[in-house]
């Protein structure tokens, strides 16, 4: 792995839609970013079965519900006014920096 770190203008807490892959036209809250291997996990998006061992955490073992990242190029930040997927740019006004929906430029809250 290298240590490069990828800019991903997506926070956690963004709520998103999946424009391709098995998932595409999905929305769900992005629980947390990966920005070594560009990547963020959804809430509900790719969520895979794992068998685990007995461990602390699950004493009995068996098998759980894991959500993997997803690629942060099949997710767009979902504009609520428009309905659909939109890019994110960044104005700076009066010295403060604002995220913007590009489709309607308004400000994300």
């Amino acid at each position: 792995m290298t240590d490069k770190r990828y800019k991903i203008r997506i926070k956690k807490g963004d709520t998103v839609i999946v424009r391709s892959g098995k998932y595409k036209g999905k929305t769900g809250k992005v629980i947390s970013t990966h920005p070594s291997i560009n990547c963020v996990s959804v809430e509900g998006i790719n969520v895979v079965k794992k068998h685990t061992k007995p461990n602390k955490e699950y004493p009995q073992g068996g098998i759980i519900e894991v959500t993997k990242p997803i690629s942060v190029s099949k997710v767009g930040i979902y504009e609520p006014t428009l309905k659909k997927a939109s890019r994110i740019r960044y104005k700076v006004t009066n010295g403060t920096k604002i995220r913007e929906y590009v489709a309607s430029s308004k400000e994300i809250k």
